[in-house]
């Protein structure tokens, strides 16, 4: 990170609590009966969508100003985490876009033994971005923090139309599938190059392509699982209706290359082309 930008970190608590009381009391005959018990109707508090919260499951994103992007994993005993489980191939995923939806990486830090996170990354433009810590902890539950890294400078949001087609480094690369919400939607992925389809993608963090979608309205980072298929299929759920953006990262030729989709929830008149 260049000097003189500043991180932010921004603790989201979304948990909302519906809750009811009642009591009724009656008298019978001579005798007055006891008011029914006292008894609450309360719903759990609703989950905190992935990468919403710097914390979550005890566990806290810190992240450091410094030249290179550093962060460490506090546990729920306030110290850095340093024993992780490897979950596609790496121990921890990062990534980073900005508020806007643009500018996307994916990258995979090193740790040092002291549990501090480093990897050189530049932010060539100005604006706000969100930083996602993608990980497990050993005896530990899968987690997602995020936390923002603000850029100054002359910021101008980008619009995103809906589009299931991308173009990058010669390859066409097309999604197909709606997304329904509050349920596992599968969407295919269809890559070719020069009009021929590409048959023969290098798996790439264990599989023919890793998807990650964010809800373009609070970026909340989305549940998205590889489907056992000759084609390259992914199931996404997302939560609610509205807007989302998908980035694919795929292997050829021995490359990473990103795709990037904008799609809108099936009820909202299906994904644009």
């Amino acid at each position: 990170m260049r000097t003189g930008s500043k991180v932010a970190l921004y603790g989201l608590v979304l948990a909302v609590i519906f809750g009811g009381t009642w009591a009724a009391g009656a008298a019978a005959g001579p005798t007055a009966q006891p008011a029914p018990e006292h008894n609450e109707h309360k719903a759990e508090p609703a989950k905190v969508p992935p990468g919403l919260s710097v914390a979550d499951n005890g566990y806290t994103l810190v992240l450091h100003d410094d030249e290179s992007l550093g962060f460490h994993i506090n546990g729920p005993d306030g110290q850095p985490v340093t024993k992780f489980a490897v979950e596609h191939e790496k121990r921890l995923h990062l990534i980073v876009v900005r508020r806007d939806g643009s500018n996307f990486r994916h990258v995979h830090p090193e740790m040092a033994p002291d549990g501090m996170w480093s990897v050189p990354l530049s932010f060539d433009q100005a604006g706000s971005y969100r930083v996602f810590a993608d990980f497990r902890p050993e005896d530990g539950p899968k987690t997602t923090l995020g936390a923002d890294v603000q850029i100054p400078g002359d910021y101008q949001p980008e619009q995103h139309a809906n589009s299931s087609k991308f173009t990058v480094d010669g390859y066409e690369v097309t999604l197909t599938g709606d997304l329904t919400p509050n349920t596992a939607s599968t969407v295919t992925i269809g890559i070719t190059k020069n009009g021929r389809p590409v048959q023969d993608l290098q798996n790439y963090l264990g599989a023919k392509g890793h998807l990650v979608a964010l809800r373009s309205a609070d970026l909340a980072y989305l549940h998205v699982h590889p489907e056992e298929s000759e084609d390259v299929k992914f199931a996404v759920e997302v939560p609610t209706a509205g807007t989302y953006r998908l980035f694919l990262d795929f292997q050829h030729d021995n490359k990473v290359r990103t795709a990037e989709f904008t799609l809108t929830t099936h009820e909202e008149g299906g994904h644009g082309h």
